[in-house]
């Protein structure tokens, strides 16, 4: 007798782009939801302009995702401004032309820095001040269509986004493009973009201000006009959920992804993280590699190894929301910045949470720098709550970290990462057989007695069912087994573990992360 195991649900393509534009609000220091509320705003405003329904599938996905490019280039903005996500949030309540931007850009070089190196940044800057921006602007424009096509997002979301930093009087960056040269898709999400943050911080009348003082100049005024006609209807309800409501009026809302289409995406967007800081990239693929490999050499269920590996892509999508200023300071960090550093799996939670179908791999990677001793950060988690995938990411992580150059230090040697990971399981940090696993994964084979080299899967899995308080005949019947059987190989279990009953199997199971078994 077969009994078929539930299918599991695997999320919409929107709702891990929708996960993606909360990870892009924290880079520019917005509240979560910033990117799908402006979208929002952006399609019905696309409606009101007559836009066919390709081009409002453009403006959507333009919007959701136009500063996708803006971590790319977040070493060189904390090189020019300190703190590149302070700059960029408070950009938004400047029109980006003129006096007024000048002033503010003086005002934000080198922000929190030193007054010498604040100085010595603006004599660099006013050496050649427009091609110095021209450059960074041009180079997240590339960067950004890179990305929405590495997504997968097509031609004319990728041609739209860059346009971002142009302006309707040829003002903007980096080609001077004026009028209708600019996509309307693009002419519609700028104002979007700026309305969300105006109308959240001012009001409508705010945001009509703003919108109705920058005609002509940021933006079209056709799109003015279409947006200050009855401007209230175009912002979402103080009801409604934004996370929804974008949801629901999504292009090809209803595409679910299969497992590869998944893969394919989140790699994707591992790869896009990586980018946040230079000495990373490359980061996320491999410690996933490294985290699946040990996953399998351990022996895990197959779903729990493919939430492994796809937590090692996902791990440090946290790391957009932390400054570049503090991810490149060379010194020692002061107890506020570290205080951000320690943030940052939090904020990956808080992104992966949201995306049904994710659940288990927001788990796991959000745990990446817990250790079992519960001196890891950001909850101090210990052994009894980190499964065996947890602590196979955790051990991934501080290896594949070691072997990476880091501003304050150079890369390790492998002899150097496999004796750090090695004191960090002797001291109780790291799950010694974890670590054994993932150095065999990276090429440093080591034999070490255990108890549970032994078990077999089927003992594993029966073992985190004895952990879970399941009797022989419940485990029985959950495996479709006989109860005789099941209870020759909790016995079996029991000898080769050293325990002399359920109590003593269970914390077993709990110390060597297996209680999660099944």
């Amino acid at each position: 007798m077969n009994v078929m195991s539930p299918q599991r649900v695997l999320p919409r393509r929107v709702e891990v782009l929708a996960g993606l534009s909360v990870a892009i609000d924290l880079g520019l220091g917005q509240p979560a939801e910033h990117m799908l509320r402006s979208a929002v705003i952006a399609t019905r405003l696309a409606r009101r302009l007559g836009l066919d329904r390709s081009q409002q599938d453009t403006v959507y996905y333009a919007t959701l995702v136009m500063w996708i490019g803006c971590h790319a280039d977040s070493a060189e903005y904390a090189r020019w401004f300190g703190d590149d996500i302070a700059v960029r949030r408070d950009a938004y309540l400047v029109d980006w032309s003129g006096l007024p931007y000048l002033r503010f850009l003086i005002g934000n070089l080198g922000r929190g820095e030193s007054l010498p190196h604040r100085m010595k940044i603006m004599a660099e800057l006013f050496r050649d001040s427009r091609g110095a921006i021209a450059a960074l602007v041009h180079s997240h424009c590339l960067s950004a269509a890179a990305l929405a096509g590495h997504i997968g997002l097509g031609p004319d979301v990728e041609q739209a986004i860059t346009y971002t930093f142009e302006r309707f009087d040829g003002g903007g960056l980096p080609g001077g493009v004026s009028g209708v040269e600019i996509p309307i898709e693009m002419r519609v999400a700028q104002l979007a973009d700026m309305a969300e943050v105006h109308q959240r911080t001012y009001g409508v009348d705010g945001a009509v201000a703003m919108a109705r003082s920058r005609r002509g100049g940021h933006f079209d005024p056709d799109v003015v006009d279409a947006f200050v006609d009855d401007p209230a209807t175009l912002f979402p309800a103080d009801s409604d959920d934004p996370w929804e409501l974008a949801l629901a009026i999504a292009p090809d809302a209803e595409l679910r992804l299969d497992d590869p289409g998944l893969d394919h995406l989140l790699l994707a967007i591992g790869d896009f993280v990586d980018l946040k800081c230079p000495f990373a990239l490359g980061h996320s693929r491999g410690v996933s590699a490294l985290a699946e490999s040990a996953a399998g050499h351990l022996g895990v269920e197959r779903s729990d190894i493919d939430a492994t590996r796809r937590a090692g892509w996902l791990h440090d999508v946290g790391r957009i929301g932390v400054s570049n200023q503090i991810w490149s300071k060379a010194g020692d960090l002061t107890a506020a910045e570290w205080e951000r550093v320690r943030m940052h799996p939090y904020l990956t939670d808080r992104v992966l949470t949201r995306i049904p179908g994710l659940r288990d791999v927001a788990r796991i990677a959000r745990t990446h720098h817990e250790h079992l001793d519960g001196t890891g950060y950001p909850l101090g988690l210990n052994g009894p709550a980190l499964g065996q995938p947890e602590r196979i990411l955790a051990a991934a992580v501080t290896y594949r970290s070691a072997v990476e150059p880091r501003p304050y230090r150079a890369a390790m040697s492998t002899d150097e990462a496999v004796s750090r990971l090695e004191r960090r399981a002797h001291r109780g940090e790291l799950d010694a057989d974890c670590v054994e696993a993932v150095l065999a994964a990276a090429g440093h084979a080591r034999t070490r007695a255990r108890h549970s080299d032994a078990l077999t899967r089927r003992e594993r899995g029966i073992l985190g069912l004895v952990a879970r308080g399941l009797s022989n005949r419940d485990i029985a019947s959950k495996l479709v087994l006989s109860e005789k059987t099941v209870r020759n190989h909790v016995e079996r279990t029991y000898t080769k573990i050293g325990a002399s009953n359920r109590v003593g199997a269970s914390l077993y199971a709990l110390e060597n992360g297996l209680a999660g078994s099944s």
